[in-house]
This record gives structure tokens, sequence and C-alpha cells, in this order.
């Protein structure tokens, strides 16, 4: 212990001096008193017989380093910590939560009456084009049907290659299986099948023809194996959206297209609408928007029967937001009713050789959780020679706009085809 007190006060000696030799140097320190207290401090025999580790140097702080030269801080490094004050830590920020994009916007579009039989004109046609269905419709249309986020159109046949003709009716259409095939080249999502030629084969064909469908991956409504089947809703979503699809015929003057049972295959019948209205209700009680498909009216006539104004607004007021129907072979009119459309009829698309106005028909719905708004589109087309063609000169489509108001109840038409409600 006595010759370790010796080392130290010749150590405090030996640094007094060094000390007083520093402060006869040239002033390259700003502040050599504070200096020569550091040194003092570092020095006691305390620090100089401690064995604390040298701390490493990327724990260090800049900060720190600059305050005092590297010697000195080896020397008292728990001096140096003291001296610089502990940062407190930043409170961490609540993660606040992004708002939810409810925005929604999508694109409906429906087309008529097409004929797939294999004994027709439009068939026929078909397998002698080296293009198919392509050569049949024009580009601008299939590419437009391609293009939106649901296509639907109304299935005026049955597949199968089996059953027999209906016993008394005129004209009974049926399309080999491999046809379907069709469908998935003009982009079609789902069919209607509540129409007055899907049963022209009878019970087995109309059994294959649900087969064949849901083997090729096309939903359909407006018919099943059974009643409870038949009036079932068909549900889509679309972008974060519900759209219902439901479907109804009262075509026939002679009904031979049975509605299902409960043991039975049909299709839904809406010459009473109780069942039908039964339907929309559920389809809109389940879904953000329910669109009503109705096989009605009188073949090749443009007047509307009375029974059409009346149902349609019925149909509206149950629940659906939109009214489309087919059957008439032509086009007819349309109407808006509490603000809300009704397209009498979609006519002939692609289903014989006759020259006649058609369109395809493009709902737009788009908005928010706040608010919604449709907006109805024709495109006008021409079916003539069994092809079915874009009108592309501006005067034609005006020709057919005009038409189409003509034999509307309260609708104009622009020269870009959007439907809105007549003043």
């Amino acid at each position: 212990m006595k010759r370790s007190g010796k080392k130290s006060v010749i150590f405090f000696l030996l640094c007094l001096a060094l000390a007083g030799c520093a402060s006869r140097q040239p002033q390259d320190i700003s502040e050599p008193s504070e200096i020569a207290e550091r040194g003092t401090e570092s020095i006691s025999p305390e620090s100089a017989s401690a064995e604390t580790p040298l701390p490493a140097p990327a724990a260090a702080p800049t900060a720190m380093s600059a305050a005092a030269p590297t010697a000195m801080s080896a020397a008292a490094p728990t001096a140096m910590s003291a001296a610089t004050p502990t940062a407190t830590p930043a409170a961490t920020p609540e993660p606040t939560s992004e708002p939810v994009d409810t925005s929604f916007d999508f694109t409906i579009c429906f087309a008529g009456d097409i004929n797939l039989d294999e004994n027709w004109d439009t068939t026929r046609f078909l397998d002698t084009q080296p293009g198919g269905i392509y050569d049949c419709i024009s580009p601008e249309l299939s590419e437009a049907m391609r293009a939106a986020d649901i296509m639907c159109l109304n299935n005026e046949f049955t597949y199968s290659t089996g059953g027999a003709p209906l016993p008394g009716k005129a004209y009974t259409f049926r399309a080999d299986p491999e046809r379907v095939e069709v469908l998935d080249q003009l982009g079609v999502d789902a069919v209607t099948l509540a129409n007055n030629h899907v049963y022209d084969y009878g019970e087995e064909a109309l059994l294959d023809t649900f087969t064949v469908l849901e083997e090729a991956g096309v939903p359909y409504f407006g018919a099943g194996r059974t009643l409870e089947e038949a009036m079932q809703p068909l549900y889509l979503e679309v972008d974060g959206k519900t759209v219902a699809l439901v479907a109804a015929s009262r075509a026939e003057k002679n009904k031979m297209t049975p509605q299902a049972t409960d043991s039975a295959p049909g299709i839904l019948r809406c010459y009473d609408t109780e069942l039908f209205l039964q339907v929309i209700q559920e389809g809109k009680a389940n879904a953000d928007f329910c669109i009503a498909f109705v096989h009605w009216g009188t073949e090749y006539s443009y007047d509307l029967e009375r029974v059409q104004l009346d149902t349609g607004k019925a149909y509206l007021d149950a629940g659906a937001d939109v009214v489309i129907g087919a059957h008439s072979h032509c086009l007819q009119g349309m109407e808006y009713y509490d603000g809300k459309p009704i397209i009498y009829s979609l006519g002939n698309y692609w289903f014989n050789n006759k020259t006649l106005d058609t369109m395809l028909l493009q709902l737009h719905f788009s908005g928010d959780d706040e608010q919604s708004e449709l907006e109805v589109q024709v495109v006008p087309a021409v079916q003539s020679g069994c092809r079915t063609t874009y009108a592309q000169d501006a005067d034609e489509q005006r020709r057919i706009f005009d038409f189409l108001e003509s034999i509307s109840v309260n609708v104009e038409i622009s020269d870009e085809g959007i439907v809105t409600e007549a003043e």
C-alpha cells in the first residue's frame, strides 16, 4: 500500500509539471483552465487504480467525442457520461388509420337474343367464316362485350344432342354443346334462360343445357332443376359491390315452356307477378344493385303492351334498379320511372338474317357508400345478313338514337349514346 502511495504522489507532481508546461505553450485550446481542472480530476488515486474498460468507439456519440479529447475520454468515462445529459427517447407516434376507400366504378353490358341452333341461318353462316364468331359480330362490339366487367345476354336456345322438338311448336332451337365456346369468345359472364325456347326439346335437353353451362363455367338465372333454383337470384361480385340478376318470362300466348316445380325443371314465369316480385325483393335485400330481365312483348312490334308498362313499374317498385326486356326480336322503347330506367326490349342481337337495328346496352355504375350514379349508354348496331355490325357513321348513329327516342316514353339520347330522362 505504501509503495503505491509514493507512486501516486510522484505521478501527481509529474502531471502538475506537465500542466505548467502546457500553460506556457501557444493557445491552441480556448479554455486551458477547464482542461487543467479535468486533468486534475482524472488523476485521483481512485481513478488511477480503476480498471474500467475503454468504451468501444462505435458506441460513443459524436457529440461526446467533440466535447473532450480522446485521452480524456479514456481516463474518465464516468465523468464524461455524467457531463452529457441522457436523451429521452421520443415517443412513438400512434399509427393513423388510412380512410377506407369505398368508391366503385364498373360496367355491366347486355345484349339481346342470339341463336346457335344447328339448322338456323346464323349458325350455318358462322360455320363458313374463317374467323368464326368474330366474322359475325364486328370487332367494336365484341371488344366492348369482352371489356365489360359483367357481360350478359339472352340464351334463346338449348344446348343438347338429345330430346325431341315439342309437338306443335313452329320454331325449335337446339345447339350442339360444343357451341358454348362462343360465349367465352364473346366474353359472356352470365346468361338468362327465362325465355320461350330453352325448353324447345323438352326436359332432357333443358337438363343438358344446365350441365353444359355449368361445365363451361357460365352461370345462368331464370331457370333451374326445381322452382327454388329457378327463383334463385344470381349474385355477382364486382369492384366491391354485389349485383343481383333475376329473370322471368311471360312471352308465350300458347304456354308451352313450363314453369319449374318442386320436382321438375323449368323456367320462372311472370304471367302472375307474385313470385317474380318476391325474387326481386330477395335480390335487392342481398345485393347493392338488382337488375330484372324480363321476356315479354309482341314479336316484331315497336308498340308496348299495357302489361309491360304496368309490370315494369311494379318491378322497379319491388326493388329493381333497372328493368331490361327481350323477346320482341326488335328494339322497343325506354322509360324512366321514379328516376330508374326500363329498357323494354333489346331486340335481336345476332339471331337471324333480317335487317334490324339493334344495340349493346351499357350500364355504368359509379360512386361510393354515400352516393351512387347510374349512366345508361346505347352502343348502336345493325343486324343484317347474319352479321351484327357497329354503326360507325355519325349520321347512322343519330338515326338509331332518334328512332329509339321516337318509340320511347320519356327519354333523350345524346350523340354519345347517353340515355337520360326527358324533362
